[in-house]
């Protein structure tokens, strides 16, 4: 089994910008800031279906069977074994076998592949970011459904940095 990190050193220089957000933010008031807490898992869950169901069809379909799931931070093993340094550097995980290492045939007994998003790396991300929460996790929905796709890491950049 495969396991493809979205981390926050590629993640970095990879993010969509959105200066708005903080121009959004600077006409609240105190009071409404008070008011605010971190979203939570099932709030990021939420971006995440939004920014899964944006996606065109054809992705979806190839995505059926995928498990998402959003939890607070990766696990020491998953960390270990993408050699992050921090449990905060990690933002996203596909874990499986991408379609396109796949061989023809069933597979009983196989788990399915899954998609991990952690909530409290991403909210780092975004804390330090003139981003959008909603646009740094479908930057990492995005890059781990490539993975599913059988993209690497070195893959995905190269489409981001476009034709030579």
């Amino acid at each position: 089994m495969v396991k493809e990190p979205a981390t926050a050193r590629h993640s970095e220089t990879n993010a969509p910008g959105d200066t708005a957000s903080l121009a959004a933010g600077a006409d609240r008031s105190a009071a409404e800031w008070q008011r605010d807490t971190a979203p939570t898992i099932e709030e990021i869950e939420a971006l995440a279906q939004t920014a899964f169901e944006a996606l065109p069809e054809q992705v979806r379909a190839v995505c059926e069977g995928v498990v998402f799931r959003i939890e607070e931070f990766a696990s020491r093993e998953d960390l270990r074994a993408v050699g992050a340094r921090s449990r905060y550097e990690l933002l996203g995980l596909f874990a499986g076998e991408g379609i396109a290492q796949r061989e023809a045939g069933s597979y009983t007994g196989q788990f399915p592949n899954m998609i991990y998003l952690y909530r409290q790396p991403i909210l780092a991300f975004w804390f330090e970011r003139e981003d959008t929460l909603g646009a740094i996790v479908n930057h990492v929905l995005v890059h781990e459904i490539g993975h599913h796709f059988g993209l690497s890491d070195e893959d995905m950049q190269r489409i981001d940095d476009g034709p030579d």
